[in-house]
This record gives structure tokens, sequence and C-alpha cells, in this order.
């Protein structure tokens, strides 16, 4: 018979399993999106932190000038109120150096949008509203180039200076950031805008409504806050943002889509080629083609692998099978026909000269039909156990040596089939077969013997233990042995020598047979010269034999 069906390759190579291409895939995928969703993420955070920059910036100086212009009013006398807030940023060693960093996200919280200040109820500090008078105009100018809208704001909360002169005058003292920056600590905030008629669904793709930023700044003289700057903008949107970027950001998305496109291709390839190899294999199995029986070559990955070995081992197990039963049948065919022609031709006989026949010679004729007709019932015989042993199933059992070949010498020497002799046993050896299995094969063994040693043959049983765990059970004879020519053939079904003791050649064919199903093997055992008759062994071909 052929390999067994699905038997790996000789050399098998490290190959990726099919999960793995496809969680490669997936993960690329997956890596790919987060990386767009990373990156609409972080460029959203770009636009509001560069708007919160650059309104620090403008800030910063409006601050200083209008500093510069309350001292000239303040003069050195105290104004202001105390600071109460520490700087919220590291303070280099430097202590001249006050930075002011960037800390808004786009994951931030907006406040409310901003309404209209209300009128305050106390003027702004004369020092600070004439300060602010001359510091406006600039404020306004500075507004036309920038769209940021600045307020400037006493100690008390009160707007002294602004872009737009409507809110001079108005309060912003309830404003969470420029309570913070009256405290002399520097706030940015994130506050929701009002939807105006200009707006569009699309204008701004990283909210469902517009921001704006709203920077204070405290306006600060040593250790006093002598009022606070108010910015706030409108950040860029990241449509805009996008179209303005839109060459850059269009040749990443190129990059993007052709590594896409080549992680698609590379996995159709790993996967396509082989598949379509596959299909070439089963169209050759189907047509008997050599290249039917090969495994595909360089199939990728594991199971792609394993399944074209296993067809292939299919392959070669169904034509070993076909080739076995075209054997089998021909042989049937032959051993079948001698036996029928014997009796066809002596019923012709019978049938056409009986009357001429003398009682002698019809007793002959009908004891070669007799004969010939017990030769065909025990090739019958002898095909159904042979099927029965083809198709046995494996059933875990285990056997003690030592009283099952003591038993088998008792029932020869009983039956006059032979004289046995059974060489000691380890005591508690077993061997992992039924007990009726082993005791057929060993049975059939000692029988054969007869057959072709002759009535004084004589029969040893032993146990080999060529390894640990490992055992035989050798049967060895004194007869005539075997020839070398036979040897070649001993297991050919249908081949005997002893046809005329009415042997049917099928003997060891089952044996074999029954044995194959349980792992185990029958081995016909090199002759000794000098040494006459024949030795077989029951070999047990897996470390499954033990001592109890």
């Amino acid at each position: 018979m052929g390999s067994a069906i699905g038997s790996p390759s000789p050399s098998p190579r490290a190959r990726p399993r099919l999960w793995m291409v496809f969680a490669v895939v997936g993960l690329a995928g997956f890596v790919l999106t987060l990386g767009g969703l990373a990156f609409v993420r972080v460029y959203d955070d770009q636009l509001i932190r560069q708007t919160e920059m650059e309104l620090i910036t403008q800030g910063a100086v409006v601050v200083e000038v209008h500093h510069a212009l309350l001292a000239g009013y303040v003069g050195p006398r105290e104004y202001g109120r105390p600071r109460t807030a520490k700087w919220p940023f590291p303070i280099p060693d430097d202590e001249r150096l006050r930075p002011i960093l960037p800390s808004l996200k786009a994951s931030d919280t907006p406040l409310p949008p901003d309404e209209r200040p209300p009128r305050s109820r106390v003027p702004g500090e004369a020092v600070a509203t004439d300060a602010g008078r001359r510091l406006s105009p600039m404020l306004e100018r500075v507004r036309a180039t920038t769209l940021a809208g600045i307020r400037v704001v006493d100690a008390q909360g009160v707007v002294v200076a602004s872009s737009g002169a409507e809110l001079i005058g108005t309060t912003l003292a309830d404003r969470p950031e420029i309570q913070r920056a009256l405290r002399g600590e520097p706030a940015s905030v994130l506050r929701r805008r009002h939807a105006e008629p200009e707006d569009t669904s699309l204008a701004s793709l990283s909210r469902d409504t517009g921001i704006r930023v709203s920077v204070a700044l405290p306006v600060l003289d040593g250790e006093r806050v002598w009022g606070a700057v108010l910015l706030t903008r409108t950040p860029m949107t990241f449509a805009k943002a996008v179209y303005a970027d839109r060459w850059n950001l269009g040749a990443t998305g190129l990059v993007l889509l052709g590594a896409l496109a080549t992680m698609s291709v590379a996995a159709a390839a790993l996967l396509g080629r082989p598949v379509r190899a596959l299909v070439r294999q089963t169209r050759a199995i189907a047509a008997s083609a050599p290249e039917g029986f090969e495994p595909v070559a360089r199939p990728v990955v594991a199971e792609l692998a394993e399944l074209s070995e296993s067809l292939a081992g299919m392959a070669t197990a169904l034509r070993d099978r076909n080739q076995y039963i075209r054997s089998f049948a021909a042989n049937v065919s032959h051993e079948f026909k001698t036996p029928l022609a014997g009796i066809q031709g002596a019923v012709e006989l019978l049938r056409d000269s009986a009357d001429a026949m003398t009682p002698e010679q019809r007793a002959r004729f009908l004891a070669n039909v007799d004969a010939d007709a017990r030769r065909l019932t025990r090739l019958v015989q002898r095909l159904l156990e042979l099927a029965r042993a083809d198709s046995m199933t494996a059933t875990p059992a285990r056997v003690e040596l030592a009283p099952l070949l003591t038993a088998l010498a008792t029932r020869a020497r009983e039956e006059g089939v032979a004289q046995v002799d059974v060489a000691p046993v380890p005591t508690g050896l077993e061997a992992p077969l039924p007990a009726e299995v082993l005791g057929d094969v060993l049975w059939q063994l000692v029988t054969n013997a007869r057959q072709h040693g002759g009535e004084q043959v004589k029969v040893a049983l032993g146990v080999e233990t060529p390894g640990a765990g490992f055992v035989r059970v050798v049967v060895r004879d004194d007869g005539r042995g075997i020839s070398d020519a036979n040897r070649a053939r001993i297991f050919d079904a249908f081949f005997t020598t002893a046809r005329e003791h009415g042997g049917t050649g099928l003997g060891l064919t089952i044996a074999q047979s029954m044995l194959r199903a349980f792992g185990a093997s029958l081995e016909l055992l090199p002759a000794h010269e000098g040494a006459p008759g024949a030795a077989f062994a029951v070999a047990l071909t897996s470390p499954a034999a033990q001592r109890k």
C-alpha cells in the first residue's frame, strides 16, 4: 500500500499559518486606520495649539505695551491687587524668564459661547482708562490683520481697551479665564462659537460646532496684578487646513493607498497562487496525471501545505488501493477458475458418460468435485476473513504474553498440530493487542509450520525485547525453511507452496492486515546459515509493551 494519507513532508519547513496571514493584514489595516485617526486628532490639536500660541504671542506684546502705558500714569505708588496664584509653567534658572506654553487639546470640554458682556456698574480705574484710550486704536489695527478679538481689563475686570469700541466699559469679571488672570495666572480655554448665517455644515470637519480659543494673560508688575489682556480667535477649520495642505496630504494619502494596495496584492499572491496550484493538483488527480501525486511546491502557509500533502497522500493511497484491488481481483479470478473448471469438467463427464463409467470412476470424479468445492469454500471463508481484517477497527486492549503462549502450546499439542515449546517469558509482560488477535496470528504461524514442515515439525515460541518498551513474539520451526525465491513473495496474497494440503495463500495476508490495524507488523526473520526452518516475528512498532 502507499504512504499514509496526509503524511507530513520529510523535511517540513517553517511556514506561517493562515490565521497569521489574515492577522498581519488585519493588523496592518488597523494600524493604518488608527494612524489616520491619530493624524486627524493630532492635526486638530495642532490647529488649536497653533492658534493658542499665536494669541499668547500677540497677548504678550499687548501686555507689555499696556504695562508701559500704565507705568507712566501710576508712577512709584502701589497699584492694582496682590498676586495670589503661582506661575503654572516651569520657570528656568533665570528668574527673568516667565514662559507661557500652549496647553489646549481638541478633547478639552469647551465652555459656553461668549455672550455680550454686561455694562459695568462701576467705572474703570482712571489711570487704566486713560492708558486704554491710548491703546485702543492700536488694538483695532491689530485686529484688522490678525482677526483676533483683544480686550484689556483693569484689576476689577472692567474693559478699558478693546479692538471693538462698543465693548469698552463692560465687565468680564465673571469669565473664569479673566478671574485666573487677575490672580496672576495665564489661562487658556476653549469656548463654543455662536453659529453665524454664513456657516455651512462642512465649515468644520473636526467638530459639530465651531469653537474659539480664548487666552487671558495677566499684566504683572512684580507681585502686583495691574489688569489682564483677553484675546479670542476662531482656529482654522480642519477642512481649510486640509485644503491649504492638500498637496502634502494628497501625497501621503497616495503612499498609504499604495501600501494598502501592496498588502492586498501580497495577500492575494500568498493565498491565490497556492490555491490555484491546489486546484490544478485536484484536476491532475482526477486525470491520474503524475503531478497530482506530488505536493504543491512552495505553498507558503502551513494549512495549504498540509492540504496539498493530504491530497497527494490520498491520491497515492487510492492509486495503490486501486492497484491492490485489480491485482486482488485477478488473483481471486485465477484461484476460483481452477476448481470451477475442475467441477465443470467433472460434471460434464458425469452427465455425458455416467452410464459407461465404473463405480470407481464415478467415485473418483465425485471426489474431485467434492475437493474442488471444499477448496472454493475455504477460499470464500478466507476472503471473508481478509475483508474483516482489512476493515478491522482497533480497540485499546492488552494481553499478558506468558499465559497466552502457554495456552497456545497446550492447544497445539491437544489437537495434534505440532510439538510447541515455549521459552521463559518475563512475568507480567504485556502486549497492546487483543488476546484473540494475537492468538489467531500465532495459531496461523503454527499451522503454517505444520503444513510446510510435516507432522514431525517442532515449533518454538519466544519473546524478545530489543529495546525499552518494545517486544517481539518469535515463532521458529525446524522444517524445510523458505527458499530465497519464495521469501520475496511469502506475504503476497494467494501465494502458497502447500496448495495440495489445502493452502489458500491468504493466511499471512490476513495476519498482516489484522496486526496493521493495531500498529503492529508481521516480519520474516533472516535465515541463519546452518539453522533449519523459518522464523517469523510479531513486532510491536509502538513503545506500548510494558510490564504490569
